[in-house]
């Protein structure tokens, strides 16, 4: 099981960041998405409401405080793994991350409290450089997941892409 837990979201601020890391960890093979910060139930209706759409059982919450998610996970025997641009190169990590089926990916925002470096079990970057945490989480879990993610079938979707070399097709299954 996957669960990617949003550090500090930001109303008024961080709408398009935290939606777009729902999105990401959905279709990219978490199971559910977990907010802290400001709470924002209109983030939380639009990222359910599109997992109904487009199928499937992710879904996305509101915890309040990050410390007590994070150990709650630590107690279920999650791996912790925290993406920042200071952590250890993914490259040289992943093969001991993928020995884990159970984990939460930290996701931070602007400023990321010190003590989640402490409560990682990892602290993995995939670049030394700025980037953006949604850039972050689709390579991690692209490459934990070994690919395999861009198969992934969503069951009762009500909408469906069909791929096409040209143009746009889209199936409603209401």
């Amino acid at each position: 099981m996957i669960v990617v837990l949003r550090i500090g979201h930001r109303l008024g601020r961080d709408a398009r960041i935290s939606t777009h890391c729902g999105l990401v960890s959905r279709t990219f093979g978490a199971e559910k998405i977990i907010y802290t910060g400001d709470h924002d139930s209109q983030l939380l209706q639009s990222v359910n409401k599109m997992s109904a759409q487009w199928g499937g059982s992710f879904e996305a919450l509101y915890e309040k405080n990050w410390t007590n998610t994070v150990q709650y996970y630590k107690r279920n025997r999650f791996l912790i793994v925290h993406l920042t641009m200071y952590g250890e190169p993914i490259q040289r990590k992943m093969r001991y991350v993928r020995k884990s089926k159970n984990i939460l990916v930290i996701v931070g925002g602007e400023k990321v409290p010190g003590e989640v470096y402490q409560m990682a079990d990892y602290n993995i970057s995939v670049t030394q450089q700025p980037h953006s945490e949604i850039a972050a989480l689709s390579i991690f879990l692209h490459e934990y997941l070994s690919g395999k993610e861009l198969n992934k079938k969503f069951s009762k979707a009500k909408i469906k892409v069909v791929p096409q070399k040209a143009g746009k097709r889209v199936v409603r299954n209401e």
